[in-house]
């Protein structure tokens, strides 16, 4: 397999005569990975914990590529070795205890000094490094190596591993270089998040800054995803790449409201999410968004951020299925207080309705999943109305004030 210019995989012909069939399976498998991606991009900004997040990693990455392994290698510069700080399919005992060479004879101590990825699809053979134990062990006849970077200084490294004889590909190595991308940018997060706590007492201006930062980098990654998704001759590939700015652009809008507000542990949800709305009406040219939401709901700013991709995940599902064939069409989303201790969240169009038997429990589209779940952290309630025309979607949320 080869590459072309713009870094697209070329499914090279399959000599059998069903290379229409493979090349169906290949592009499910990244649109698949594509989906992996998103979701840990959602889950490293919205503040998952940093242990956690390790460990997530390592479980989409090796679901991504099919493997049984998957390991996150932490440099200490004393020992001048790698540690598995998290990983998924090894023995008991070796998270947080083994460790490996951080020296060039090493395929992950090369990974980390060089920056340049390793990929040991044999190796049985391998000539070029030496073969840990701890792979030997586990029966390992393949590895991927792509280093992770972190504030101004690598972490360590990303390695996947297998024991079947398949071949790691250029376009796996393209996947695993973007998990541990998205993973680099949480922990450089996580360290600045770690440096500007120690000072907030005398600096809190920097904090303000860090969202502004954030709010810019965010901004840069949502373009990017639209230029991508603009350029890929893939309709579907497209709407997944649109989809996947879109909630980025959300969490940044959250970073935006912070670096000029002076409380950045809570938020007025109703500005937060008017102001998503707008950006969400400029960017789906085919619906016109309305949004009447009240001031003066005051939540915590995670709950705000994770509400924010609810609604947006509801806002794009009417747009992509409700108005699908349809030039012109409206999207309703009003937030209004309950009672003093919760509040509603609703998302109401006139399209084409619901399924008959339609349950978003049992959805398995990474929105709907992304509604179900935010939702559950959130302990709100979700109620679904088939409307004459149109569906809507009733969320109440309490309100919790604790940090």
């Amino acid at each position: 397999m080869t590459a072309s210019n713009d870094d697209t995989p070329l499914i090279e012909p399959n000599p059998s005569g069903d290379s229409a069939e493979t090349g169906m399976r290949a592009l499910k498998v990244r649109i698949r990975q594509q989906e992996i991606l998103a979701e840990l991009g959602v889950m490293a900004l919205q503040g998952a914990s940093f242990d956690e997040l390790l460990n997530e990693t390592a479980r989409l990455t090796a679901i991504g590529l099919d493997v049984e392994f998957c390991k996150v290698l932490e440099h200490i510069p004393s020992s001048n070795r790698l540690m598995v700080r998290a990983g998924v399919g090894w023995d008991e005992g070796v998270i947080g205890v083994a460790t490996v060479g951080a020296d060039l004879e090493s395929p992950a101590g090369f990974a980390l000094r060089t920056g340049k990825p390793v990929i040991s699809n044999h190796l049985e053979n391998e000539e070029r490094f030496r073969t840990s134990d701890l792979l030997r062990q586990h029966g390992i006849r393949r590895a991927m190596n792509v280093i992770l970077q972190g504030d101004g200084k690598p972490f360590g490294v990303l390695e996947v591993d297998s024991r079947s004889e398949a071949e790691f590909l250029e376009h796996d190595l393209a996947f695993l270089q973007g998990a541990a991308n998205i993973l680099g940018m949480a922990i450089e997060r996580e360290r600045h998040e770690r440096k500007l706590t120690a000072a907030l007492e005398r600096h809190t201006v920097l904090l303000k800054e860090i969202n502004h930062r954030v709010k810019n980098s965010l901004a840069i990654v949502s373009s990017m995803l639209s230029l991508q998704a603009r350029d890929i001759a893939n309709p579907e590939l497209t709407q997944h790449l649109t989809e996947a700015s879109h909630r980025i652009a959300a969490v940044g809008k959250a970073h935006d409201q912070l670096s000029y507000g002076s409380n950045t542990e809570q938020m007025d949800i109703g500005k937060y999410i008017k102001s998503i709305c707008s950006d969400l009406d400029r960017s789906v040219a085919h619906c016109q968004i309305v949004a009447d939401a009240v001031d003066g709901i005051v939540i915590r700013t995670d709950h705000a951020i994770s509400i924010a991709l609810i609604v947006n995940e509801l806002i794009t599902n009417s747009a992509k299925y409700a108005y699908n064939n349809v030039q012109g069409g409206k999207i309703w989303i009003n937030v209004a207080r309950n009672s003093k201790d919760s509040f509603s969240v609703c998302v109401r169009d006139e399209g084409a309705g619901l399924p008959q038997d339609f349950d978003f429990q049992k959805a398995t589209g990474l929105g709907m999943r992304i509604v179900t779940a935010f939702s559950k952290q959130l302990n709100a309630t979700i109620e679904v109305r088939s409307l004459e025309p149109g569906k809507e979607f009733i969320l109440s949320f309490p309100i919790e004030f604790t940090p």
